[in-house]
This record gives structure tokens, sequence and C-alpha cells, in this order.
């Protein structure tokens, strides 16, 4: 359950722009804050079945839209090379080193 909220987190972080207003508010509520299902349909005036299904049809698309773009796989391969990179090069070369710490803070 864990890992599902750790992805669900990362690929919101990513795709939250391509959601609607209502989508981004109802995942911040769950997933950031840990909101209830009946809190959040209390504070909406909605019913726990409406705001569950739009959490899941919201998780759903954030899915796809990772299956499409990749932005998320992307990061994480990027980070482990940048590891490797790191590991490889040691102390031998400052400015190596330098372009590396760069390249990793621009994520």
């Amino acid at each position: 359950m864990l890992d599902k909220t750790m992805r669900i987190n990362y690929l919101f972080d990513f795709y939250q722009s391509l959601l609607t207003p209502k989508q981004k508010n109802y995942m911040f509520l769950y997933y950031l804050d840990d909101f209830s299902l009946g809190e959040i349909a209390e504070q909406y005036e909605v019913s726990r079945q409406a705001v569950y299904d739009n959490i899941k049809r919201t998780e759903a698309m954030l899915e796809e839209y990772e299956e499409k773009l990749g932005l998320f796989s992307k990061s994480q391969e990027r980070e482990q090379l940048l590891k490797e990179l790191k590991q490889l090069v040691g102390s031998s070369s400052k400015e190596i080193s330098a372009i590396i710490d760069r390249l990793d803070k621009m994520e």
C-alpha cells in the first residue's frame, strides 16, 4: 500500500498540471493531507462513492499519462545513472564532479 501511495504521489507531482482543479483537490486531500473519503465528501458535499470514483479515475489517468509520457520513469533512470556516474568518477576530477553535481540539482 505504501508503495502505491508513494508512486501516486510522484505521478501527481509530475502530472498534476494536466488534472482539473477538482481532481487536484481530491488527490491533494486524499494522498498528501491524508483525509478520509468521508472527510473529503463532507467538505465537498458529495457522497463518499463520488469521491472514491473520482480518485480512482484520476489514479488511472495518472498511470496513463506515465505510460504515454514516462516522466517519472525517466526521472528515476536519470537518478540511477547520476548515482552510478558519481561512483565511477569518485574524486578523480573536480571539474567532472562539479558538472555531475550541477546535473543532479537540475531535477
